[in-house]
Formats: structure tokens, C-alpha cells, sequence
């Protein structure tokens, strides 16, 4: 009985800080009016299909406006289906992780095999089993609960970031959050409520991402410090506990801008394989200790496509982060002297004129490289 007021209290006092402090004007959490939908009500999968994709590896303030620009591009799952991959990579662009925007295509086809096209725009026929959800590509289980709880109002319970460590902190867990998986799961699941678990959900990641944050935890404002062991009993800055971090190597990159007699400028395809496969890109490669960059960029060049080259004046150098690894980019134009290109390392190349390149789907440290190029070339192109 007393777990279950604890629970109980949980539930109420989250929900009561959420009515007065919660993001109540999420895009996706909202019906086609811009009204609040009421407890039980269906909301549109497609569109929360869609944002919790974006939101895996991206925070809100970022995810706002390609969602919206995604949803006036596919504003249906019939429309996204009939796209063509490098529309679908284009509109993503500057949103990094690639590989989510080719699995959310895939998956659009799994999708309408399974509801059926005439039945695509009822949200009454979209699946709310978990395990469908979790068939799809680069969907798991914490994406297709918020998915089910929010367009459906189910109780399903959610572990994403802000959840975990909201939780580790209710225990004060002295185990890491990877190791403490499963435990953590089973109070999401405990505390998650059968009536409005849309808010509820809501409210936990809300209370992560405003109060119980990962530096400089907003105790005072939280409406469940007085359940939480971290806050009584130790500091909750030392909740989760955390895992030996490993060093990020820095790799550095010589890039090649190479321009024919016509102006034109080469780019590549990524082979489908490689990470943010169907990307286009500059070509170049990996500096090895005992060359200078400029050597970098003409062996490169000449083991991926098979040509010489001038390497000319540096354009621009810079340090670009990856979760995993940085790289440094030292970029040089150069000229086209000798040779046959050939797709040695790539999928396809093409000459284009440089006024062309955002009609491609570059990735996101190439913004910068084109931004760069564009005012030495004195092209004005806005929203870059």
C-alpha cells in the first residue's frame, strides 16, 4: 500500500507541475487546430513518428524547425513513401545521424504495407502494439512507448535520457545508468499512470530537460525532491553515476575543392555502405603522420578518383565533433591538371557549378565549407 501512494504521489505532484511548468505547446503533442487534445484523444502518429525520430540524437530547440520543414515537405506517410531518397536526405540536412532519415523512409513502406494506403490518414488503424513499433528500423523500445503514449494516451513507459537520470536520482543509484538498465525500467514502468500517461511521459522528460538537469539540477523548483534519495541524502549532481569516459581521437582531414576549365566544381556520392551513405560530399581522406596536408590532399585524390590535381591556396580549416571521434578539416582549392575521374571510393561523381550545391544533400561539417566558398566566390545565397 505504501508503494502505491508513493506512486500515486509521484504521479500527482509531476502532473500538477506539469499543468503550470510543462512545454504544453509541443507542435506534435498538439490536434490540427493548435488545441490541447483531451485525455484519450488520438493524435497524429505520423507526426510523433516522425519527431521522436528527429529527437534520438537532437534536442528540441533544434528539432522544431525541421519538423516543420519536414512536415511541409511529407506532411503524410503516403507522401514520404513516394519520395525519393535524396529528397528525404536533403530536407534532413544539418540534423546529422543520416542514417535516421534512411530508416524513416524505409520505414514509411513498412508502414503503409501494414495500415494500407486508404487507411494511411485514420490514426484509428496505425499500430499501438509495441512490438510493431520496435519491428521497424532504429526504432527501440523508449521511441515506440513515447510514440504509443503519445498519439494514443496508452500507459507505456519511456527511458530516455532525461528519464534515466531522473530516475537514477530517485534511487540514488550507485550504479551507471547502462548498468542499471533494468532496474530503471521497471519503476518507469511502475510509475508510468493508466489515466493520462500522454502528460505523464511528458512531464518526466519536461522535468529533465527544465529542473533536474544534468549540471546545475533546479532542486528547489522540483515537484518531487521530497521522494528523491539524491536530493535527501547525498547530491544529486553525483546521480547518475558515470561510466569511465574514453579519450576522442582527433583525425585530421585534407579536403579538396577541384575545379575544371568550365568553373565547375567535383563532388562525390558516398557508397551506401559507409556512414551517411547517399551523402554528397568534397572529396579527400585521412592524413597520415609523415605527410604535409597538401600531399594529403593529392595522394587522396588520386587513390579515390584516379586523377591529378593543383592543390592550391587553403580555403578554410576547422574542428568539427562527432559523438565518437573530431576531425579537423583543412580545405584547399585546387585545380583539375590531368586524368579521368572515376568513382574509385564513391558511388558517383558530378562537375557542378558551385551555385548548384545545396541542391544536394551534403553533410553537416560541409555547411561551413560551402558557406566559405559561396563569399570567396562572391555567390549570395541565403539560409545556409
Amino acid at each position: 500500500m505504501k508503494l502505491i501512494t508513493y506512486f500515486n504521489d509521484i504521479q500527482n505532484d509531476l502532473l500538477i507541475w506539469f499543468s503550470d511548468n510543462g512545454r504544453l505547446r509541443i507542435p506534435w503533442k498538439l490536434k490540427s487546430d493548435g488545441s490541447r487534445p483531451e485525455t484519450g484523444e488520438i493524435l497524429s502518429p505520423y507526426g510523433i513518428w516522425i519527431a521522436e525520430v528527429m529527437l534520438q540524437q537532437t534536442q528540441l530547440k533544434v528539432v522544431l524547425r525541421y519538423w516543420y520543414k519536414w512536415m511541409m515537405t511529407f506532411p503524410n506517410l503516403v507522401s514520404l513513401t513516394e519520395a525519393d531518397e535524396q529528397e528525404v536526405l536533403l530536407v534532413w540536412q544539418g540534423l546529422g545521424y543520416y542514417s535516421r532519415a534512411k530508416r524513416l523512409h524505409k520505414s514509411s513502406k513498412l508502414l503503409l504495407n501494414l495500415i494500407g494506403e486508404v487507411n494511411s490518414s485514420d490514426f484509428s488503424f496505425w499500430p499501438v502494439e509495441l512490438d510493431q513499433w520496435m519491428a521497424l528500423p532504429g526504432i527501440g523500445r523508449s521511441t515506440a512507448g513515447s510514440i504509443i503514449s503519445s498519439a494514443f494516451d496508452l500507459p507505456l513507459p519511456i527511458l530516455d535520457g532525461n528519464v534515466k537520470r531522473i530516475l537514477s536520482r530517485l534511487l540514488a543509484s550507485n550504479k551507471s545508468t547502462q548498468k542499471n538498465t533494468k532496474r530503471l525500467w521497471i519503476l518507469s514502468e511502475q510509475l508510468v499512470p493508466k489515466d493520462n500517461p500522454r502528460d505523464f511521459n511528458q512531464a518526466l522528460m519536461d522535468l529533465g530537460a527544465l529542473v533536474c538537469t544534468v549540471k546545475n539540477p533546479k532542486c528547489s523548483f522540483c515537484p518531487i525532491r521530497n521522494y528523491c534519495l539524491a536530493f535527501l541524502k547525498y547530491d544529486p549532481i553525483d546521480f547518475p553515476k558515470k561510466d569511465m569516459k574514453k579519450v576522442i581521437p582527433v583525425q585530421e582531414i585534407g579536403i579538396a575543392l577541384i575545379f575544371n576549365n568550365d568553373e565547375e566544381i567535383l563532388i562525390d556520392q558516398r557508397l551506401e555502405k559507409d556512414s551517411m551513405g547517399g551523402m554528397w560530399e568534397f572529396p579527400g581522406g585521412k592524413k597520415e603522420s609523415y605527410e604535409c596536408i597538401e600531399k594529403t590532399i593529392k595522394r587522396e585524390i588520386m587513390e579515390e578518383i584516379g586523377i591529378d590535381i593543383k592543390v592550391g591556396e587553403k580555403l578554410i580549416s576547422f574542428e568539427h565533433s562527432y559523438s565518437h571521434k573530431k576531425l579537423y578539416f583543412t580545405v584547399h582549392l585546387c585545380e583539375f591538371l590531368s586524368g579521368k575521374p572515376r568513382p574509385l571510393a564513391s558511388q558517383k561523381l558530378l562537375w557542378v557549378d558551385p551555385s548548384r550545391l545545396l541542391e544536394f544533400p551534403f553533410p553537416a561539417a560541409n555547411t561551413k565549407i560551402i558557406s566559405t566558398l559561396f563569399k570567396y566566390l562572391g555567390i549570395e545565397k541565403d539560409n545556409l
